[in-house]
């Protein structure tokens, strides 16, 4: 067996990075007046204008618009030379007819500057529709994680399922620290991909933990600490190279695709890094901590160990015990299996000599 990398030993340290990288996440949304949401999350318009004959860019038009309508928005969408601009601009409530107003307001100003102007597309979110898709997005994660904590409980044991819990809440954590941190625009495309970094992350930890109730058997006389570091260190392999694979697939996604599909891929990037990074240093000290708790639990109380932390630091008399104990089943299953083995030789000796007798009659 290979030697194992001992992971456990810098969990400290590894927890010590998530948090600071979660607080400055916090800090720098909230410096900057919270989450970029976007047409789906907030009532407003949402616009995609061609711009024909005219040399320009975002900024440019974003200063055009904004001497007339507040709160503007502009990004360029695709390859800059084709002149094809998003526009944003959130409903406010004044106006009863705000998706024909604010079109014909927005195109109206850019025919004057610029001349010929095409509208490609636009869509338009009301306030009732805005609340409630985020109300629904809320709950649709806080659902997920409640199916996912019913399911670890029943297919290993409670311990497992906290450890996971905790695992994929720092992992949407740490994704939404860094789209308010640098601004990226929540739609619903980046709910898609919180949900499928929480089933990516969640499979790679239940990959490591099943190694972990696997080794509890075999490694019966180790630290829980060293089983632990052992099912991560065989897995290593599988978990690095699924991800590096997943990583440039993805990678190819961003590079090449444009609006929501490139912003859900950068989230699908920074996600599959924070999973793979919580698979190994978050969920699996998670579940240490919770197994040296009730073991020392159980000690206070003059009980056996835990379930979950079977092969974790036995007293030396309940080993001795122990191992007494299972030197006595075994003594008495030998000699059960010496008596059965005696039965059967006299019963084929008695088998023979009946067999003799009547050959001889």
């Amino acid at each position: 067996m290979k030697r194992a990398i001992p992971f456990i030993k810098y969990r400290f340290f590894a927890i010590t990075i998530s948090v600071l990288v979660i607080i400055a996440g916090v800090g720098l949304t909230i410096a900057q007046d919270g989450f970029n949401l976007g047409i789906d999350f907030q009532p407003g318009l949402r616009t995609q204008v061609h711009i024909d004959g005219a040399n320009v860019d975002a900024e440019t038009v974003r200063l055009l618009i904004d001497r007339e309508i507040d709160g503007v928005q502009v990004i360029s969408v695709g390859d800059p030379a084709e002149m094809n601009f998003m526009i944003r601009v959130q409903d406010d409530g004044d106006l009863d007819d705000f998706n024909a107003v604010m079109t014909e307001r927005i195109t109206n100003l850019l025919r004057q500057s610029y001349g010929a102007v095409e509208v490609l597309e636009t869509a338009y979110v009301g306030p009732r529709f805005s609340q409630d898709l985020t109300g629904n997005a809320i709950w649709l994660v806080i659902g997920a994680l409640g199916l996912i904590l019913v399911y670890i409980w029943f297919r290993f044991r409670f311990a497992y399922a906290i450890a996971s819990i905790v695992t994929l809440t720092h992992d949407v954590l740490i994704m939404l620290g860094v789209i308010g941190a640098f601004q990226l625009e929540v739609t619903t495309a980046t709910i898609a991909a919180v949900l499928t970094i929480i089933g990516y992350s969640l499979n790679d930890t239940i990959v490591i933990f099943d190694r972990i109730r696997e080794n509890e058997n075999l490694l019966r006389e180790t630290g829980y600490a060293q089983v632990i570091d052992t099912s991560i260190t065989q897995s290593l392999t599988r978990t690095v190279i699924t991800s590096l694979t997943t990583l440039l697939a993805v990678a190819a996604i961003y590079v090449f695709a444009v609006g929501e599909i490139q912003l859900f891929a950068l989230n699908l990037m920074v996600g599959i890094v924070v999973g793979t990074f919580s698979s190994i240093f978050i969920a699996s000290p998670v579940l240490l901590a919770l197994a040296n708790r009730q073991i020392k639990r159980n000690k206070a109380l003059g009980a056996k160990g835990p379930k979950v932390a079977k092969v974790a630091g036995k007293e030396a008399s309940a080993a001795d015990a122990g191992a007494k104990s299972s030197n006595e089943v075994s003594f008495d299953q030998k000699k059960a299996v010496i008596e059965q083995m005696a039965q059967k030789r006299s019963s084929n000796k008695a088998g023979k000599s009946k067999a003799k007798k009547k050959s001889k009659k």
